[in-house]
């Protein structure tokens, strides 16, 4: 399996750094260059940002955010929400992002995954795959796209091999009745994922207790783990976080 990283992400609105439940109630958490430096002196092996309104305002990622991030940083950094073209990963990349993620363009173009692929490599290409729970669904789990305020009509998991097939580099599952509830990952979602994609799976939405990040690796097959609430209110450190993992088996960057 090899080492698993942790990844706190920075959810961007109006410049703020925010955190909402169920991708809604959204609340203030802070700068993002100040947060994005903390975790890297934390011990961040990765971090994430996603303008969560650049789909649904119908606008790009602002790059100026994207540089005020990279510039305090070393660590990876992860950039997603209105990336809708190779122009925009190339501005985004540009920018300073190590890479991007993807999920309402390419769901609407798939042929844009395979491209992107082609063009700037797969480690600089993750595809994000939000999903809500629907009976109708052969695997249960509907594709939703927009912010998560469009169901498409999908099947997740078939989502989910079409992107591996394309060459993308990672995935990133969030289970919209999991996002933000502190009720620990969606792990019946994420297995489901890491069990039809042969590519790093980061584990995304929930996490709220200690458990919840072994769970996450354990049951969920997840490689990364990504989480936002319990580090931007400091109800753990990525160190606590670490040795917890370390203490019962898995292995981690220290």
């Amino acid at each position: 399996m090899g080492k698993i990283k942790i990844m706190p992400c920075l959810d961007m609105k109006n410049g703020r750094v925010v955190k909402g439940v169920n991708f809604v109630n959204i609340r203030d958490a802070g700068d993002p260059a100040e947060n994005a430096a903390f975790y890297q002196a934390e011990g961040a092996d990765e971090l994430a940002m996603l303008d969560i309104a650049a789909t649904l305002e119908n606008r790009k990622t602002r790059l100026e955010w994207v540089r005020q991030v990279s510039s305090v940083i070393s660590i990876p950094l992860t950039v997603g929400g209105g990336i809708n073209s190779l122009e925009d990963i190339d501005l985004v990349l540009s920018a300073g992002a190590s890479s991007v993620s993807m999920n309402s363009a390419a769901v609407k173009e798939p042929s844009l995954m395979a491209q992107a692929v082609k063009k700037f490599g797969p480690g600089r290409i993750t595809i994000a795959i939000d999903a809500k729970r629907n009976a109708a669904m052969k695997s249960g789990f509907e594709l939703v796209v927009s912010g998560g305020t469009k169901p498409v009509g999908k099947d997740a998991i078939e989502w989910a091999k079409a992107c591996n097939g394309a060459g993308v580099g990672c995935v990133l599952p969030t289970s919209m009745d999991g996002d933000g509830t502190l009720a620990g990952y969606d792990l019946e979602f994420t297995r489901a994922v890491a069990d039809a994609v042969k590519v790093p799976v980061i584990a995304s939405g929930g996490a709220g207790k200690l458990e919840h990040f072994y769970d996450g690796v354990v049951k969920g097959g997840a490689q990364v783990l990504l989480a936002a609430s319990v580090f931007h209110f400091r109800t753990f450190s990525i160190r606590q976080v670490k040795e917890y993992l370390k203490s019962r088996g898995v292995e981690v960057f220290l």
